[in-house]
């Protein structure tokens, strides 16, 4: 299992190790959809990050051929 956590100002960490830039994680995304047997990749947003930086995770996860994605930590979101 893979967990991307997303920080509230953006920060993309891979399975706690900070991503420096969208390529590197882009080349970890393909490395991880390229596999026989995918790992799950879990999506971790913190509860303040903007929409759009998850959303730019999951487009990249999504074209890059990710299939087996989901979301982790929605209860945090509950009233």
């Amino acid at each position: 299992v893979v967990t991307i956590d997303i920080d509230f100002d953006g920060t993309v960490l891979w399975n706690g190790e900070p991503m420096p830039d969208r390529n590197v994680l882009e080349s970890r995304l393909a490395q991880a959809a390229a596999q026989p047997d995918q790992p799950e990749v879990h999506i971790r947003p913190n509860k303040l990050v903007e929409y759009k930086s998850v959303a730019t995770v999951l487009a990249s996860a999504q074209r890059l051929g990710v299939t087996k994605l989901g979301m982790i930590g929605n209860e945090q979101f509950v009233k």
